[in-house]
């Protein structure tokens, strides 16, 4: 029973994580849709700190009934709600799709209606990917949500209880507690400034290092392309110095260099360490949590927001099921071989590999990641199509 339970949690988080941002971008004005398409990542990390501060309280069994809770509210709730314009007027219900918009935005005012053809019935076909309007957003979402996943967050979350117990954090609940606090309120001031920020200039601070111990080159390429992406550099520190930082506590953590091929994976974190690795413990307690932060902020809620935004209408089911299989696929991966992982390039190589992904999700932002605040989607899928 427990298995058919977690079975059918895992359908439904599925099909939730493809319906609710495309749903929320269709029914949204452009002036706030970054708003409310990061409060989808919101709810979420809102959910988990919830869960952590109920477990103190209860008893897994109690704690599975209260997760009935909030999709009880959401079922009733729905039931109020409309369908997209959009979707109508692809059913040709305009008048249906008219009286959506005036429920959801007072007024037709400002609304753009898109066009709906012949072609547009036809759904998706493997030709139309020679289309540059096509293939350009199906690229972008896929490599986004890549770049997510290889971040690391999955491997940082996956020792964060163990990272705080060297620093003498004996309370593992009190340590999830605080990563989930530091979540959601990074999470919610990305969404206060999702719209005036716009979703570049987030992705490239989130994953951006400009501290003094990254190399020049990286500082004069970000002053280069300062006309291009808005955004200055600044001597801050967010998810490649985070890996980083992680990767060096690990080297300066393990023990001395030996010549078997088998690697005690479990050596570096759970020995009792002297006291100057309960310092390097702390070093390794502030990048989490500046790693966290860093993430909250950009790429934890944005490619989840720019994957409802970048697909034209007559691909959007499709192109947003790819985008979504891609993100679990490779969280599954790199859970599943992270291990492995480290059992080739020792802890710190496979963290100072996540600090390079890091990188180059910033130079991917920078250079095939197009400004969508402020656009209808309209309007964005003229700009792949390059009208």
């Amino acid at each position: 029973m427990l298995l058919g339970g977690r079975l059918l949690t895992g359908l439904a988080c599925g099909v939730a994580s493809l319906v609710a941002p495309v749903y929320i971008s269709e029914i949204a004005y452009p002036e706030v849709r970054g708003l409310l398409g990061s409060c989808v990542q919101l709810m979420v990390v809102t959910g988990i700190l919830l869960a952590y501060l109920a477990g103190w309280i209860l008893e897994w069994r109690w704690l599975a009934v209260l997760g009935c809770v909030p999709p009880s509210f959401m079922l009733l709730l729905m039931c109020c709600m409309p369908e997209t314009p959009r979707f109508l007027l692809t059913q040709h219900k305009r008048q249906e799709a008219l009286a959506a918009v005036r429920f959801l935005w007072g007024s037709e005012q400002g609304w753009e209606e898109p066009p709906v053809g012949a072609e547009h019935q036809q759904g998706f076909q493997l030709a139309q990917l020679r289309r540059p309007g096509i293939y350009k957003p199906f690229a972008i979402g896929i490599l986004l949500m890549v770049f997510q996943q290889l971040s690391g967050i999955n491997a940082v979350m996956f020792y964060a209880e163990t990272i705080f117990e060297e620093a003498k954090f004996k309370d593992s609940s009190l340590a999830s507690v605080i990563v989930g606090v530091i979540q959601v309120l990074f999470t919610a001031g990305a969404a206060l400034v999702m719209d005036r920020a716009g979703r570049r200039l987030l992705l490239a601070l989130s994953g951006q290092a400009c501290a003094h111990g990254i190399t020049t080159s990286h500082r004069n390429l970000a002053m280069n392309l300062q006309g291009r992406c808005h955004w200055a550099p600044a001597d801050s520190v967010v998810m490649v110095f985070s890996t980083s930082a992680f990767g060096t506590y690990f080297k300066l953590t393990q023990g001395s260099p030996s010549n078997s091929s088998h690697v005690d994976l479990l050596a570096p974190v759970s020995v009792e360490p002297a006291d100057p690795s309960v310092g390097l413990a702390w070093l390794a307690v502030g990048s989490m949590c500046l790693f966290i932060a860093g993430f909250a902020v950009g790429w934890g809620p944005i490619p989840w927001l720019l994957m409802s935004e970048i697909f034209p209408l007559r691909v959007k089911g499709v192109a947003t099921g790819v985008c979504v299989l891609t993100n679990w696929l490779m969280a599954f991966l790199v859970t599943k071989e992270f291990s492995s992982l480290m059992e080739v390039l020792r802890p710190y190589g496979a963290f100072w590999l996540a600090s390079a992904f890091c990188v180059g999700g910033v130079l991917f932002t920078v250079f095939c990641v197009p400004e969508t605040k402020g656009k209808t989607l309209e309007q964005i899928t003229a700009h792949f199509e390059g009208r």
